[in-house]
């Protein structure tokens, strides 16, 4: 037995967690991410600075940025090495609530300590305690319940040991990990007790390839078989389940075009012959123009959301979906024949029943056709600049905008064109990380990369402010890279504390900051179903009260540089070539203040996405839009 307190012991048991994939162990808990207060500092705070064996303490400067940064870190591990993060009590708990959501959505692994309320409530209501009138044992931390997958309070020292090995069961589960939520009363981190010594040894967790049933191999083989041109959609489980070459080699050995989602780009070679880009909503020419072709579906780790599918409208109606997925519930999605298994297994058994039967898909030259259509299209958003002529690629019905920028903010790059040559000029094996707004649509068409697992988005929460935190938690994980934020201003002003931390631990990430003077991606949305000019701009306010005043200039790489971090300004492409070329020679984090006209990022390629449009409005615009909603909801599948 070891006489220790809750906190202590929960110290050493994470520093002796382990995790074995493919026969390849490695330590499972690189550290813990904290921003002391007092509802930690006492308890966890003192078995760290007591004795943190291997573990290393990272300082965060904002609680949902640490937690952030730690997603990326096991995203960029393939979900086989965390960081923990704790907070206090209150509102460092709170804030850590939106990235637990995040993970979870995203099937990445996020352990999670924030602090609580005393046990024994001899102190109620203590500073920044939450109460409810109704139950005095509801906190803020009950808020996780909504956005965890596994949630548990140690009310005792005892219940430590069932609630940490239900936490690991659940982080290293391949189908059901996400965020996990385990709620620290800052007295009981405190107190002490007789743990066994087994429970502080040394634990490996297997994380095991789920093996196909050969019925359901034979289900969704019954169906391919049948294909004249099928489709594959790679997701992020061919990502973890480090299937890209066995996706690869199987469209190869049937002659199958695959599309990636944006979880599952770079598991797979842009380059590869039969790998079209993105689908859906964020989807170039090329894999839409297939997958509307396709008449039998196969998804692979993917959870079909509304932009891989086009709110279920991009498929054809009878188009058979099939699935491999661990996830059973992921699984059954769009009511597919389903197999669930670990991608490469699954694949692999697949391809076996395939060539007993010599199948080959029907497909002559439309890949090919659909990859070259899609190269020119890329062409010419490079060479997209600003002139005099310039028509902006989103409709826009405020002419207003475009030309007010030009004049007063200076910038005349398009969007397009600068995301063109930062993949042009950057290293070919840069890990690239990003979020939201406009941005993941431009970088999900045109991001190309040969270099696997290059591709950190978040896209399955979209939550702006992952940007810069995620671009540090790569940087932590994949060190001997160049690790670039795709940001726009929007995201950077919500949240970029852990750049500060970035050039604390000197892990240089390098910021690339789109300034479209607001929130770019959610005006054209507004816009483009009748609404106006709407609180999405940054703008002052003008005589009459309305924020449609002079556009508010925001010097980015002034401001940051008083952090210590070396700046650009980009308005031209030459300015911008400088920037990114001169960013590569420095050892400390950088930014680039990258001035983009609005509406010069990608427009869509035939998908839709289902909005909640207004069914009643006195505005025509408006009205135009429900109609069309309706049109295209009559051609989707309804579930």
């Amino acid at each position: 037995m070891a006489y220790m307190t809750t906190a202590q012991a929960l110290v050493k048991f994470l520093d002796n967690q382990y995790v074995s994939f493919d026969g390849k162990e490695t330590k499972f808990v690189d550290g813990i991410f904290t921003i002391f207060g007092h509802g930690i500092v006492c308890g966890l705070g003192e078995a760290l600075d007591s004795d943190r064996g291997g573990l290393t303490v990272y300082q965060g400067k904002n609680e949902q940025g640490m937690a952030h940064a730690a997603t990326a870190f096991a995203k960029q591990h393939n979900r086989r090495k965390i960081i923990a993060c704790s907070s206090s009590i209150g509102p460092g708990a709170a804030n850590m609530v939106t990235a637990a959501a995040t993970a979870t959505v995203n099937h990445v692994p996020l352990l999670l300590f924030p602090a609580d309320a005393f046990s024994t409530r001899q102190p109620d209501p203590v500073l920044q305690q939450f109460e409810q009138v109704q139950s005095l044992s509801i906190t803020t931390n009950d808020a996780y319940k909504a956005v965890c997958r596994y949630w548990d309070r140690i009310a005792r020292p005892e219940q430590l040991m069932s609630a940490m090995l239900n936490a690991m069961r659940v982080l290293t589960d391949t189908a059901e990990t996400g965020a996990v939520c385990i709620s620290m009363p800052q007295d009981v981190e405190g107190e002490s007790y007789d743990f066994p010594e087994e429970f502080l040894q040394k634990r490996v967790h297997r994380i095991t390839r789920t093996a196909p049933a050969p019925e359901e191999v034979a289900d969704i083989a019954e169906i391919l078989l049948t294909a004249t041109k099928p489709l594959v959609i790679c997701g992020g489980g061919v990502r973890y389940s480090e299937a890209g070459e066995t996706l690869e080699q199987f469209c190869k050995d049937f002659n199958i075009p695959f599309a990636e989602t944006q979880s599952g780009k770079t598991a797979c070679l842009s380059s590869n012959e039969y790998n079209l880009g993105g689908v859906g909503v964020t989807g170039n020419s090329a894999g839409n123009e297939i997958a509307k072709q396709a008449d039998v579906i196969l998804g692979v780790g993917t959870r079909f959301s509304d932009f891989t599918t086009g709110s279920k409208s991009l498929f054809r109606a009878d188009a058979k979906v099939l699935t491999i997925n661990t996830s059973r519930f992921d699984a059954y999605k769009l009511g597919a024949v389903k197999l669930v298994a670990d991608a490469k297994l699954g694949l692999e058994a697949l391809s076996a029943v395939l060539k007993e039967n010599n199948y080959r898909s029907v497909y002559t030259n439309e890949i090919k056709t659909a990859r070259d259509g899609w190269a020119k299209e890329m062409q010419f958003l490079a060479d997209y600049t600003y002139d005099e002529s310039f028509k902006p690629l989103i409709a826009a019905r405020d002419e207003r905008t475009i030309p007010e920028f030009v004049e007063k903010i200076g910038g005349r790059l398009t969007q397009t064109a600068a995301v063109a040559k930062v993949r042009e000029l950057i290293p070919a094996d840069a890990v690239c990380v990003g979020a939201a707004g406009s941005l993941p649509g431009d970088l999900q068409r045109m991001w190309t990369s040969d270099s696997r697992y290059s591709y950190n988005m978040e896209y399955g929460y979209s939550c702006m402010g992952y940007e810069i935190a995620g671009a540090f938690g790569s940087k932590l994980a994949d060190p001997e890279k160049e690790v670039y934020a795709m940001c726009g201003d929007g995201s950077y002003l919500m949240l970029h504390s852990e750049l500060v931390t970035s050039v604390q631990e000197h892990k240089k990430i390098n910021v690339l900051l789109f300034d479209n003077s607001g929130f770019g991606c959610i005006n054209n949305l507004e816009m483009s179903n009748g609404i106006g000019n709407l609180a999405t701009e940054f703008r002052f306010r003008d005589a009459n009260g309305d924020l449609l005043g002079d556009l508010v200039p925001i010097d980015f790489a002034k401001a940051a540089s008083g952090y210590g971090v070396k700046t650009y300004t980009a308005k031209t492409m030459e300015e911008l070539e400088f920037a990114l070329l001169d960013s590569q020679k420095q050892t400390v984090s950088t930014l680039i203040d990258i001035k983009v006209l609005p509406k010069s990022m990608t427009d869509g390629y035939g998908a839709w996405w289902h909005v909640g449009v207004a069914s009643t409005s006195q505005n025509e615009a408006v009205k135009a839009a429900y109609e069309n909603k309706k049109a295209n909801l009559e051609k989707a599948r309804k579930y």
